[in-house]
């Protein structure tokens, strides 16, 4: 068994509130040791990830970024925004009734996007720095809507509605990064980590899922793989739930050593 492990961030490996993972730290230093890859799988953008990456000493292991759009490698493609640019030249093409009814990251400005999300204005900055997606709101009604999304199909572009956002890109889930990240590194057995709704498919994905308390949101659902063991619940959230879910499940796949 070749052990690798996929972790959403925001209210699962990262507190709600402050952000921190330090409760994580013993499951953390146990992955460390024993060579086990983690993967931060998030619907955040590179240059958002990518300082948190470089704090928990990942190295070369890849990104998934912007919900699955796509996977990255530090210090390689990170800054290459040549998909989002011909995202948003085809969004421009579409009839002006439509268009003006969708207000994207790139039509706002760093203060906008800080007062629609909460972020500070730093944290907006960085997230307005896309390479394969756009998340916006549609202020139009909803006959409208489905013109704009049919409108957009024909150009290949797909739309993921959130809780907020209606979020446009050229395909990608993180379940599928998964598969090409776990070919690459020669791993056969994931662990996936997750809070919200969007990490479902992730979850059902691996080989072990792991359900993290969510008290802030809307959760996940009862899942079929909760019946047989192979996805389960942690008792506590945010990163105090990931460190004991990961430990337990070290433990339960007798991972004491090294990840060979």
């Amino acid at each position: 068994m070749r052990l690798i492990v996929f972790t959403d961030l925001d209210g699962t490996l990262l507190d709600h509130g402050d952000y921190s993972y330090s409760a994580a730290m013993p499951a953390l230093d146990a992955l460390r040791a024993q060579g086990i890859p983690l993967i931060l799988a998030s619907s955040k953008t590179a240059a958002e990830i990518a300082p948190l990456h470089d704090a928990l000493g990942l190295g070369d292991w890849p990104i998934i970024v912007e919900n699955g759009a796509q996977r990255v490698t530090p210090g390689a493609d990170m800054h290459d925004r040549s998909v989002y640019a011909r995202l948003r030249r085809l969004l421009d093409d579409l009839p002006a009734d439509l268009r003006t009814s969708y207000r994207g990251f790139g039509d706002m400005t760093d203060d906008e996007v800080a007062e629609i999300t909460g972020l500070p204005l730093a944290g907006a900055r960085l997230a307005r720095l896309r390479n394969f997606t756009e998340p916006g709101i549609w202020s139009g009604d909803e006959s409208d809507l489905a013109a704009f999304l049919a409108a957009l199909e024909a150009k290949g572009i797909a739309a993921r509605r959130g809780g907020r956002f209606l979020t446009l890109s050229f395909g990608g889930t993180k379940a599928q990064q998964m598969a090409g990240i776990m070919a690459d590194l020669g791993r056969d057995t994931a662990i996936a980590l997750g809070d919200a709704p969007n990490d479902t498919e992730m979850l059902e994905t691996a080989r072990y899922g792991v359900i993290i308390r969510n008290d802030h949101g809307q959760g996940i659902p009862a899942l079929p793989g909760e019946t047989d063991g192979t996805i389960i619940r942690s008792e506590a959230p945010g990163p105090a739930g990931w460190n004991a879910c990961v430990l337990a499940l070290l433990d339960r796949l007798g991972c004491n050593g090294r990840a060979e």
